[in-house]
């Protein structure tokens, strides 16, 4: 062995990140190829169980191409109404995400507080919501009302408890710095626990916004006058389930893409999480 062998320089930090652009293009494609791939595979089963091996009744479950031709002949009528639910779930998910970022700080901020009101919140969470909903149409009436408040009581308890760990669950090495500085509770507050807590903060914003479509749907049901969960009513009601499950797709659609806008806005608001944390 020679010395030149000995000396032979190891892997240099550029390497490293001549790779990541490399890296990153391979789960950017991933990100779109395998979901795609996921999607046909699941259209394919479909195919099978309706259409090739006719395992299901086609009145319980349509075919894809009765589903499509069912969305195309109501087309506008869907559009519309995937329109409307779409905004009664944002507007529902903004109003639970302030109540809950609020109660979950001041939930942080005392153990009283918190003592107080944390069976309260947890019985609240406990109920069947779906109960609800004709009380809530007894005393709102039709209308949007009802829907906002069963989209706001399905999905702000996750905020609540996610804003409440986060913010009570600061590194100890960052508050012990944070108080060797001399910081005021405030300053403390908003340059170490606030953005400790953004993450788990997130976490519970990502597990609400599918409730958050949920509660619209089933707010639609009880006391819509439009949007999608009353189509599935009123197709389902005559029969026409390829309807319904034409409006059942697009409430997953939404679904999906209200997630994945959460995800993106995350990563563009905490660039830093991706950065320190493994995968």
């Amino acid at each position: 062995m020679t010395g030149t062998d000995l000396a032979a320089p190891p892997e240099t930090p550029a390497t490293h990140r001549d790779a990541r652009p490399e890296r990153r293009s391979r789960g950017t494609a991933g990100a779109v190829v395998l979901p795609a791939a996921g999607v046909v595979v699941a259209v394919v089963v479909w195919w099978l169980i309706t259409s090739g091996l006719q395992l299901v009744h086609p009145v319980v479950l349509p075919p894809p191409s009765a589903v499509l031709d069912a969305f195309e002949a109501a087309r506008g009528r869907l559009l519309e109404s995937t329109l409307t639910t779409t905004l009664e779930t944002l507007i529902g998910f903004l109003l639970s995400t302030v109540a809950g970022v609020l109660i979950g700080l001041a939930l942080a901020a005392s153990r009283t507080v918190e003592r107080m009101f944390s069976p309260l919140l947890v019985a609240v969470n406990a109920v069947p919501k779906i109960a609800l909903g004709p009380l809530l149409v007894v005393s709102m009436g039709w209308g949007q009302k009802p829907i906002l408040t069963m989209v706001f009581l399905l999905c702000f308890f996750p905020i609540v408890l996610s804003t409440a760990t986060g913010l009570t669950s600061t590194p100890a090495d960052l508050a012990e710095l944070a108080r060797s500085l001399s910081a005021s509770r405030w300053q403390t507050f908003r340059k170490v626990r606030l953005p400790a807590a953004l993450p788990q903060i997130f976490v519970g914003l990502k597990v609400a916004m599918p409730l958050a479509a949920i509660g619209a749907v089933i707010g639609e049901f009880q006391a819509g006058e439009g949007g999608l969960g009353y189509e599935i009513v009123q197709s389902g009601g005559v029969g026409d389930t390829a309807t319904a499950w034409a409006a059942i797709i697009l409430v997953a659609l939404m679904s999906i893409l209200l997630y994945f806008a959460l995800v993106v806005a995350e990563r563009l608001l905490l660039p830093w999480v991706r950065e320190t944390t493994s995968r």
